[in-house]
């Protein structure tokens, strides 16, 4: 006796998929072992200064805790979760406290890793890059709040107050070190720093 082909639409989509599948498997496969894909890891929490590329970070970091123990601002933590690459490496959360751009730059100067790599100046760190959001911002509401601005550890040459009264983030000179985002009174925060 001959099987007759299964006419019915899900034996054809399950056919459809299974080919799809066995096409494609071994070109991801090719990808992976022609590209490290792992090298393309976004970052998604704000690392202290000097901090290398994501991937490269997470490879070198011995998870010492060195940086966070000479931290004057006490805002380098070390991060639970359950990632097991992520445990244990340093963050900042800005809404707990932010870094301060410290002239010292200590988190750098005693990380024995090299995952965070001295700088040659307070203006060349890239942590992240704060972002204005006018519709949480008191300004907006008629309040003269110019608390960020007048905290931001850069000053004038990282944040500023536009001619419109508008805060302005000059991404030139934005550093990324969350002060902005610590002092924002309001909830949510009006002035947000997103990691490069």
């Amino acid at each position: 006796m001959v099987d007759e082909p299964n006419d019915k639409p899900h034996g054809r989509r399950a056919m459809f998929r299974l080919g799809l599948k066995r096409l494609v498997e071994p070109l991801a496969g090719y990808i992976e072992q022609r590209f490290d894909v792992a090298q393309f890891r976004v970052r998604s929490v704000l690392r202290p200064p000097g901090a290398l590329q994501e991937s490269e970070f997470l490879r070198t970091c011995y998870r010492c805790g060195n940086c966070s123990d000479v931290c004057p601002a006490r805002a380098i933590r070390k991060m639970s979760s359950d990632d097991p690459e992520l445990t244990g490496t340093p963050y900042i959360d800005p809404d707990l406290a932010a870094c301060v751009v410290c002239e010292e730059l200590a988190c750098m100067k005693t990380c024995p890793s090299g995952a965070l790599k001295l700088v040659g100046a307070r203006g060349d760190i890239e942590m992240g890059l704060a972002r204005w959001q006018p519709r949480a911002c008191l300004r907006t509401q008629g309040d003269p709040c110019t608390l960020c601005v007048d905290k931001c550890p850069l000053g004038a040459e990282a944040l500023a107050i536009g001619p419109a009264g508008e805060i302005q983030v000059r991404e030139t000179g934005c550093v990324g070190c969350g002060t902005c985002q610590f002092y924002c009174p309001v909830l949510p925060k009006a002035i947000v720093v997103y990691p490069t």
